[in-house]
């Protein structure tokens, strides 16, 4: 049991890809964690298979390494804007933050909120400027916009006065001056010591422990983890569980099993003391933001509430004509056990009831945030449909309607600057910045509502080339702009139901673009593909070509396909319009009309125009 002069509880937090993760893997590796002989994977922290293929981090993670007889205590945090409710969280554990940002890209949108967060609970920073052995990377230059943003953000001269450490995660070394020998990352380890204080609290007080993050075993249940911020904690020890945002909330309970986290294992303690942080099973019923108290004198730690979720979408049973067939979950209450499940971990998600019995309504932080669920659930085996995600509106003391927004920060080569504008600007986006920053790129800073980011960001990626970055941090509400065009095409549909073939297809690739090829299931009613044109075509892929036709073989064999356009999840959902469906299996993704029948479809489109007359 170490005693809290030798702890030290840290937060990496940084903007997405500053290479956060690769810095806690230099850090396990450098403080003996793992065997000579033993072989480690690169980012080691990122344990879901979803972050490791898409190099990004969705939930923190604790871990605990030893430097010179202390024990630092280590939370690896996501940078995306989706999971900011992570880092929200996190840092009310911990007694000062590791910032780390690229040498090169400087500070983005996430460094700033990041920081802001850390600022405001007046947490010591730590300034890593990381990836310096890039060949374009500017150390100096990023100094000055990290004070600058500092200054921006009102930090206190105490916290201007913070250590600069300079490191390449990658290679293993950290250095305090930049012409200082390329060695280790002993500077980083002597900063942390020196710099961030051990954690305050009585370690004669009664127990407290507040609660900031919830793991989830199947075998154990819910795990709650936290710091011990006054007394003791120890196995079988009688408690109560209380909650600053709930007064009602009294629960007797007993502490069966408590864990401290060493290197990337949970480690049984039978005692941790103040400033330790834990790991507690056995509580049932245990959320984030609860205090867990000695029973004769409960009292609930303050803590901020979780970030409302600002856009939704419908999950619903799959009731397509190839429903069934590929997924091992298909059933209403196979998806709706599975939802209220992600709860157990996820706080910043939402679950409603829909009328429908078929249909839950499922809030989130953004797209990203819900794609990564719809993601995870596909590869469990689950099949449902969903509808486009919408923005979630408020409304005002005076009856006006409220609409999340976001400022929007992107780098772009200067020659599209001109058409990212423009675009920007049909979606009801206002430009308040533009300038140049280095290698012929221009950043544009706009203030745009949340939905007019749904479905834009394949279109970006189209426009730049694939050289673009955009980056959004959410900013309120306020008034509704008025209506956004998603999409300027519309959707090539099948007319009727059956396979694919060559004949219909070549026929077919001459009004759009294709999502299908040759050999594939079809329905009436499905997406497969986009029109050229602003309305929606109907056509028949399953149509074989007459027998009766004479035709030389050298023809058939001139039926040239162009390759279908293969949708990812993220593009699928950014396509799909408002009376459309993304029908999601563990094999395939699909895209529908919400009405499979043609005339009822003409009927419905007929009664929507009416109605807005």
């Amino acid at each position: 049991m170490t005693s809290k002069e030798n702890i030290r509880n840290i937060a990496i937090i940084a903007h997405v890809d500053h290479g956060k993760t690769t810095l806690v893997d230099e850090l396990l590796k450098q403080s003996g964690v793992f065997r000579e002989n033993q072989e480690v994977r690169e980012r080691v922290m990122d344990s879901g298979d979803i972050e490791r293929e898409r190099g990004i981090t969705i939930l923190s993670k604790n871990t605990a390494v030893f430097y010179k007889d202390i024990k630092i205590n280590i939370i690896d945090t996501p940078g995306h804007a989706d999971f900011g409710g992570e880092v929200e969280r996190v840092l009310k554990m911990v007694n000062g933050v590791v910032l780390v940002v690229d040498a090169f890209e400087g500070t983005m949108p996430q460094t700033k909120f990041v920081l802001m967060k850390a600022l405001a609970l007046n947490l010591p920073v730590i300034v890593c400027i990381n990836k310096i052995d890039r060949p374009e990377a500017r150390p100096a230059a990023v100094i000055d916009e990290v004070l600058e943003l500092f200054m921006d953000l009102d930090a206190s001269d105490e916290q201007l006065d913070c250590p600069f450490v300079y490191a390449s995660a990658r290679d293993g070394y950290a250095m305090l001056e930049l012409d200082d020998d390329k060695k280790d990352m002993t500077p980083l380890f002597e900063t942390i010591i020196n710099y961030i204080p051990a954690p305050d609290g009585d370690e004669n007080a009664g127990t407290q422990v507040l609660i900031s993050t919830i793991d989830y075993n199947e075998y154990v249940g819910r795990i709650g983890i936290g710091k011990v911020d006054n007394g003791s904690l120890k196995v079988n020890q009688e408690a109560v569980v209380v909650n600053h945002h709930n007064p009602d909330k009294l629960e007797k309970v007993k502490i069966s099993r408590l864990y401290e986290f060493e290197g990337l294992n949970k480690v049984d303690v039978t005692e941790a003391n103040t400033g330790a942080i834990v790991a507690i099973s056995g509580i049932a019923d245990i959320h984030i933001g609860d205090t867990i108290c000695s029973p004769d004198n409960p009292s609930a730690i303050p803590f901020q509430k979780i970030s409302e979720p600002t856009i939704s979408m419908n999950f619903i049973v799959n009731d397509s004509p190839l429903a069934g067939q590929e997924g091992k979950f298909v059933t209403s209450r196979h998806i709706r056990d599975r939802l209220f499940r992600e709860l157990n971990t996820d706080v910043s998600l939402r679950i409603e009831e829909t009328d429908s019995a078929d249909s839950l309504k499922v809030s989130g932080r953004g797209e990203l945030h819900l794609s990564v669920l719809i993601e995870n659930m596909r590869r469990e085996g689950y099949e449902f449909a969903v509808s486009k995600a919408e923005v979630l509106y408020q409304t005002d003391e005076n009856g006006k309607t409220l609409e999340p927004m976001e400022i929007a920060y992107v780098d772009i080569p200067d020659e599209f600057s001109g058409a990212v504008i423009s675009k920007l600007q049909q979606r009801r986006g206002e430009l308040l910045n533009m300038g140049s920053i280095a290698g012929g790129y221009t950043r544009l800073e706009f203030k745009i509502p949340s939905r007019g980011l749904i479905g834009y960001r394949g279109e970006f990626m189209t426009d730049t080339k694939g050289n673009g970055i955009i980056n959004t941090i959410f900013d309120g509400y306020e008034p509704f702009r008025g209506e956004i065009a998603y999409r300027s095409t519309g959707s090539l549909i099948a007319f009727e139901s059956g396979e694919s073939v060559a004949y219909g297809l070549f026929s077919a690739q001459e009004r759009g673009t294709l999502f299908i090829g040759a050999g594939e299931k079809v329905y009436s009613g499905m997406v497969i593909g986009q029109s050229s044109r602003a309305e929606d075509i109907e056509l028949n892929v399953c149509k074989k070509k007459h027998l009766t036709n004479t035709r030389s073989s050298s023809a058939d064999e001139a039926l040239t396909l162009v390759p279908p356009k293969i949708l990812s999840l993220e593009q699928a959902l950014d396509f799909i319009d408002t009376d459309e469906l993304l029908e999601v299996t563990p094999e395939s993704l699909r895209i529908r009309k919400r009405i499979l029948d043609p005339t009822m479809r003409k009927r419905a489109a007929n009664a929507k125009k009416n109605a807005q007359k």
